[in-house]
């Protein structure tokens, strides 16, 4: 059996978004790598930490939105799908913008904050990384849960970001341009397990 990839996806992404529009209520479903995958519904301390980030985008930015949990076109030629945990870009952006999948075009930073599940290496660390690189996202923040840390991806290039620096918990992270956020993380501690 040939193993699902870009080339060789699963289904074609039109069967994806018929299947994404009919999933379950508390399901949401992502298209990365021409594989299907499930993303884990959020649990409370991954909400808080989303909430903690839009507070200091919000105070720092006022004309920018942190988009929780958006739905963006990914990958090379949009081909892909993913469901990103929270998505920086201006005020009203994607006003007018039809369609449940929103082009990356304008997006100045992609979130995605660890979950505690087996896929979550495969999926925040590596296929999204590159989905987001490809898309051209100028930054992504990952905020990883199991060793308390945020990295922060830029400067996309050919599909992959040249830069990716790691900051523990507690300390000060400038986040680059377009982003141009500084933020204290030392609320952060206080959401580790």
């Amino acid at each position: 059996m040939t193993p699902s990839t870009a080339d060789h996806p699963q289904m074609s992404v039109e069967d994806f978004e018929q299947l994404a529009r009919h999933a379950p209520e508390g399901v949401k479903l992502e298209f990365i790598k021409g594989k299907l995958k499930v993303k884990p519904m959020p649990e409370q301390l991954h909400r808080a930490i989303v909430m903690w980030l839009l507070r200091q985008c919000m105070q720092q930015r006022p004309e920018l939105d942190l988009y929780p949990e958006m739905d963006l076109r990914v990958e090379t030629y949009r081909q892909g799908r993913a469901y990103a945990d929270g998505v920086l870009a201006p005020v009203e952006h994607f006003v007018g913008h039809d369609g449940m999948w929103a082009n990356p075009e304008g997006v100045l930073m992609a979130v995605e904050v660890t979950s505690y599940d087996s896929d979550t290496h495969a999926r925040d660390r590596v296929e999204k990384r590159a989905a987001y690189a490809e898309a051209s996202i100028p930054v992504y923040l990952l905020i990883d849960r199991d060793d308390n840390t945020l990295t922060v991806f830029s400067e996309p290039e050919n599909g992959t970001y040249r830069q990716h620096p790691t900051y523990k918990y507690g300390d000060t992270v400038a986040l680059p341009t377009p982003v141009d956020i500084t933020l204290a993380t030392e609320k952060l501690k206080d959401y580790a397990h």
